[in-house]
């Protein structure tokens, strides 16, 4: 849904479906349905998640016909790729692969572009798009500073990508990097010292002068352009940030927030010997949960349950401790009896960004709801993107 120059969606990575026949027809099928629960009356901005082998067959002429026709036959229209998770997400052992091909590798510049080709074909005209991405890497593949600057590197020539493919087509696409807890970008601090020293500073902005032929001036305007934050909202505040610091950080920094994802994590205001066998139901071994632990102003981080549960079971007292844990639950319910959830994050977020808005690119992103322990999924899924949608837009119009 577009309100001005801010659009609202879902993201299609909820669903699942690896192959581009699997992808269309989710569009057919439940996305029309959730466009005629929460906008039967207007167009409908699609967050479309495409993985490398969908994008392959997508990206063939005849696909892009059918996709464009379809697209205009229900007023539908495409500004935002999900293009983190390059192989399968749904239904087998995820974990720390899913950043793999990460930016250490060619082929996730490869895929990374193609996203952006394939998003210019549909865009429309005078309007931003964004294509999300990974960050950077696994922290624990970061090899030495040589590594950092390879990745810093790829990030650059992406950039010059979508400044040639702007001169091409006219369309005008960002890339949303999005920190993730236990990455080589973890916190939105991470991220704006990686932007400020190695995207926005001397050596990138040479590079893209002279990939693209610009001015160095004008290289780093192309930078600062095309090259954007994903704040995902569950994961800044797993990281225990606070919305109003981390937008005034941001922009103090000109880094722009290209994409918003709204979403929702666990939180554990009480930690004891029992939280182990409390929170196994979420324990699903399919996706990487994360846990930042708080004692007072002491931070420890685990990159998943199982971690986290070992070092609990191994200290000398459970006393004075928080959780929060990067598993995507319902935006709607601030209480999983006996947790609860990081939504009143959520509301304040939304809260500043109705002030003073920090994206025009609003997406919808709990991806768990295949794994989701059944008491907290008590209707279908096409029903629940629906409400966590209205929800969204009832903090947005509050």
């Amino acid at each position: 849904m577009q309100n001005g120059q801010e659009h609202l969606t879902y993201c299609t990575n909820v669903h699942k479906g690896e192959t581009w026949e699997d992808v269309f027809n989710i569009l057919q099928t439940d996305l029309l349905a959730v466009r005629q629960a929460v906008a039967p009356m207007e167009s409908f901005g699609v967050g479309l998640r495409l993985s490398g082998q969908a994008l392959a067959s997508a990206s063939e002429p005849p696909a892009l016909d059918t996709m464009k026709q379809y697209l205009a036959d229900n007023d539908l229209y495409v500004f935002t790729l999900n293009a983190f998770p390059y192989g399968p997400f749904h239904g087998t052992r995820v974990k720390q692969d899913v950043y793999l091909p990460d930016w250490r590798d060619e082929e996730r510049l490869r895929y990374t572009n193609a996203s952006a080709d394939y998003l210019a074909n549909f865009l429309p005209e005078n309007m931003k798009g964004s294509v999300s991405t990974a960050p950077g890497c696994f922290r624990t593949n970061v090899a030495s500073e040589q590594t950092v600057a390879d990745m810093a590197s790829r990030f650059v020539r992406s950039a010059a990508h979508l400044v040639d493919l702007h001169r091409t087509t006219g369309k005008r696409i960002a890339l949303a990097i999005e920190p993730e807890p236990s990455c080589f970008l973890e916190t939105t601090n991470e991220a704006i010292a990686f932007f400020k020293d190695f995207l926005f500073g001397s050596t990138a902005v040479a590079e893209l002068s002279r990939l693209c032929g610009l001015p160095r001036g004008e290289a780093e305007t192309a930078l600062r352009t095309h090259l954007g934050l994903c704040l995902d909202l569950c994961h800044a505040a797993v990281e225990y940030e606070e919305p109003a610091e981390t937008y005034a950080a941001l922009r103090a920094a000109g880094i722009s927030v290209t994409k918003m994802q709204v979403s929702a994590g666990l939180r554990l205001t009480e930690v004891s010997r029992e939280t182990p066998s409390l929170l196994s139901p979420f324990d699903d071994g399919v996706y990487l949960h994360q846990v930042i632990e708080r004692r007072g102003k002491m931070i420890n981080r685990y990159p998943d349950l199982a971690d986290a549960f070992a070092a609990l079971k191994n200290a000398d007292d459970d006393s004075d401790r928080e959780w929060r844990i990067h598993y995507h639950v319902p935006l709607f319910l601030a209480d999983l009896e006996p947790f609860s959830s990081t939504q009143d994050f959520v509301c304040e977020a939304l809260a500043l960004h109705r002030l003073q808005p920090i994206s025009s690119h609003l997406e919808v992103e709990t991806y768990t709801w295949g794994v989701l322990p059944p008491t907290f999924r008590t209707a279908g899924l096409v029903p629940s993107i629906a409400r966590e949608i209205e929800w969204v837009r009832q903090q947005l119009q509050a």
